[in-house]
């Protein structure tokens, strides 16, 4: 007995965002557990800004009172991964903080990437406390023909 299986038609935008909220919860749930687990890194989370234009992904962290040398930027072909510590400095002077609301301690941040990015090109640039990686996209190359040339055999 056949039986008939009819699969929904899904619109490509929909889809687009619902990829998108998924990949979101991934990372969030990622960060959780590695909080959770108390491994280096889960101190504090720095706020990531992520912007897509049409030639170019845009990554931005606040890292107030982070120097370049304190930041580890890496890439692979599926994520960018900032890592570093910020060091606590007390006024010279203070015995004990009244008040202190400031995160310190080590960080990472883990952005899933689901674009194809040049890693070559890749450039990251700390200016007023806000560290800013610019990920150029690679060209989309599918649906691109390409010729390849048959040759006969002499056999």
């Amino acid at each position: 007995m056949k039986r008939t299986v009819h699969a929904a038609i899904v619109n490509p935008a929909e889809l687009e965002r619902l990829r998108g909220r998924v990949g979101r919860l991934l990372q969030a749930l990622q960060e959780a557990s590695e909080m959770a687990a108390g491994e280096a890194g889960a101190a504090w989370l720095p706020a990531v800004d992520l912007c897509e234009s049409g030639s170019c992904v845009t990554v931005s962290v606040e890292l107030p009172g982070v120097r370049a040398d304190q930041i580890e930027v890496a890439l692979t072909n599926e994520e960018l991964r900032v890592r570093g510590r910020k060091r606590k400095g007390a006024p010279r002077g203070v015995i004990s903080h009244l008040c202190s609301e400031r995160s310190f301690g080590s960080f990472t941040r883990t952005i899933l990437l689901r674009w194809p990015v040049r890693k070559d090109a890749a450039a990251a640039e700390l200016k007023d406390g806000v560290l800013t990686i610019r990920l150029p996209k690679l060209e989309d190359r599918r649906g691109v023909e390409h010729r390849i040339e048959v040759k006969e055999s002499d056999e």
